[in-house]
């Protein structure tokens, strides 16, 4: 019988992990205040250590998270592409996928090499371009989501959601 929808240890992960994006995304401000004092060679307090620790935690969560979501998706697949929306909205909507997963490894990987390891050059392309390419990419993730729901009226919306 093929799979109509994601199933709840999916969804869970899905929604975890944009909820932990989302908070690392629109709140950097430890990680870029301790970023600040280390290159102009300020002293760091525990506080600023602490803040810069969370962002840090949060990203290696989203690192584990996602490499478990890969092998939840292995073990249980995914439902076929919705039905009712043009072949090119498949096409994109696999390649969003594609270059997010990269970027659900790539961000988490690129932050542990700049604030553990000191590789500055990945810490620019970390909260510089990469970090611009997730938000391009997160926005036509969930625009798609929409268009599929409100304009194709397919269910891809819902199996993310309710099941």
């Amino acid at each position: 019988m093929p799979k109509t929808s994601y199933s709840l240890t999916q969804r869970v992960l899905h929604w975890s992990m944009a909820l932990l994006i989302f908070f690392n995304l629109l709140f950097p401000d430890g990680m870029n205040r301790w970023h600040h004092l280390h290159r102009s060679g300020q002293p760091i307090s525990p506080d600023d250590i602490a803040g810069a620790n969370i962002h840090a935690y949060i990203g290696i969560l989203i690192l584990v998270l996602a490499a478990l979501r890969l092998i939840v998706r292995a073990l249980s697949g995914a439902p076929a592409e919705a039905e009712g929306s043009p072949a090119v909205l498949h096409l994109v909507a696999r390649a969003t996928h594609a270059a997010l997963y990269l970027l659900l490894f790539a961000m988490p990987l690129s932050g542990i090499a700049a604030y553990y390891f000191g590789i500055d050059s990945l810490g620019s392309l970390h909260g510089g371009p990469v970090k611009m390419l997730l938000w391009v990419l997160i926005s036509l993730h969930v625009l798609g989501a929409f268009a599929q729901h409100f304009y194709w009226r397919t269910n891809a919306l819902r199996r993310m959601t309710i099941g």
